[in-house]
């Protein structure tokens, strides 16, 4: 009896919403290596910015609604309506230090709203935008980002609990925030309504994590495992907590998304046996798309290597494809979680905010 209650303890304090951030720090923009980039203020808001010992308001109206970011040797230039201040950071939020909406915009290249708080650093020659939100906010936008179009309600809520496990026990993958933007970690774009389907996923699963051995784990997604899924070990990477194991995929397996690919000698030298690793590297070299899966065969042919494989990703955790399905056939989250990760449990860790949804 003293031993369920230990148990019981220690497991309220893994549940206690002091002890978990509520808030998460993703790097965003990344990708296009910024060396400039515009802050400016979504409807009806508000902006505070901070630069050193200076203090800059953006507003809607015929006020200053939008500034300039951009690299200036080793520091960055803000330029507030033509008023430059040199400084080493920029810190943006809204009154009182309150989150606010705002938009992000690379010139020429991309413009995206976010909900949260910001902070602007300068690393190398690139701007870097930080953007600390909500953990539901996170949550809602990796959801809407990374799920197909038509994905059922059931497969949409196992997407959020995987998504939220791996923000609450996955961080330290970067140095200067928690998460990016990319696939590298989870990718996400603006959050989506909150009369979306993503939303309401979000929301019906809220504070949900998988837990194994009583502690959250940073639970990991592939797009399609072409009829098994992998493990860590199988591919050279770290599993971390949870060892993962090898799930049977009904639908992927009867129902593959087979592929072939033709590469030189040199690429094959730099695929074979060297699990994600190798792959990355190929794909860096040839394109994102140039090797789709883990899972294939190789044969030689005519002075080149001729690959045939079958999914898409790398293979661990949740199958995206094999949950739609599992979903479609009247399966719930719940189900659809203990199938791709075995021996865990879900619970759940109570917030003390609300989801704040989309911009309004």
């Amino acid at each position: 009896m003293a031993g369920r209650t230990l148990a019981f303890v220690f497991l309220l304090f893994l549940v206690n919403p002091a002890a978990v951030a509520q808030n998460v720090r993703i790097g965003v923009l990344g990708l296009f290596h910024p060396r400039q980039i515009t802050l400016s203020v979504a409807k009806g808001e508000a902006i505070v910015i901070h630069a050193d010992d200076g203090e800059f308001v953006l507003e809607e109206g015929p006020r200053i609604n939008a500034a300039r970011i951009e690299i200036a040797g080793d520091t960055l230039l803000l330029d507030f309506g033509g008023h430059k201040v040199h400084c080493s950071e920029i810190r943006a939020a809204g009154r009182n230090g309150r989150t606010a909406e705002f938009v992000l915009a690379v010139s020429g290249r991309i413009s995206r709203h976010y909900r949260g708080t910001l902070t602007v650093k300068a690393v190398g020659s690139e701007v870097v935008p930080i953007v600390t939100m909500d953990l539901e906010t996170a949550v809602v936008s990796v959801v809407q980002a990374e799920s197909a179009t038509d994905a059922p309600l059931e497969a949409l809520k196992a997407q959020a609990v995987v998504t939220r496990s791996y923000f609450i026990a996955g961080k330290g993958r970067h140095h200067d925030f928690d998460f990016c933007d990319l696939t590298h970690c989870q990718f996400l774009r603006e959050p989506p309504n909150p009369e979306s389907a993503a939303a309401i996923a979000t929301a019906a699963t809220r504070g949900l994590v998988i837990l194994f051995e009583e502690k959250p784990i940073a639970a990991m997604f592939t797009r399609s495992c072409g009829g098994r899924t992998l493990t860590p070990a199988e591919l050279g990477i770290p599993s971390n907590a949870y060892p993962y194991f090898s799930v049977l995929c009904d639908y992927c397996y009867k129902n593959p998304s087979r592929w072939t690919r033709r590469i030189s000698e040199q690429d094959a030298e730099r695929l074979l046996g060297k699990g994600e690793a190798g792959r990355l590297a190929v794909d860096r070299r040839l394109g994102w798309n140039a090797i789709p899966s883990n899972n294939f065969t190789a044969r030689k042919e005519a002075g080149a290597v001729i690959l045939k494989g079958a999914g898409q990703g790398h293979g661990v955790g949740l199958c995206q494809r094999g949950a739609k399905a599992m979903a479609e056939g009247g399966a719930s989250f719940r189900e659809i979680i203990n199938h791709y990760f075995p021996n865990t449990a879900l619970n759940s860790l109570q917030f003390s905010t609300e989801f704040s949804g989309a911009p309004r």
